[in-house]
């Protein structure tokens, strides 16, 4: 499964969305993010969007993979574009 979040002017998490690897896939039977935001684009109109892994917490990826952008992002996460990270709301 893809999850992208969609951000606001703020690069604030503020929806989310699941879908199908295969709105990734290009001709080559490879994923791109690029394609997976077009879908979203289309289904639920012009934002800034954002992929996220779900197996990457606190910059590590659980099934020892590569991490991506440090963390899953939920609901409130920051996008932090020079870092390409999502950064967990601080509670000060």
């Amino acid at each position: 499964m893809y999850y992208i979040r969609k951000l606001d002017e703020n690069n604030i998490v503020v929806d989310s969305f699941v879908i199908h690897n295969n709105e990734l896939k290009d001709n080559e039977n490879n994923e791109q993010e690029i394609l997976g935001i077009k879908f979203c684009v289309k289904l639920f109109g012009d934002a800034n969007y954002k992929q996220t892994s779900y197996n990457t917490i606190g910059g590590v990826h659980l099934l020892g993979g590569t991490p991506f952008r440090k963390n899953y992002a939920g609901l409130g996460y920051t996008y932090d574009e020079s870092k390409d990270a999502f950064i967990a709301p601080q509670p000060y």
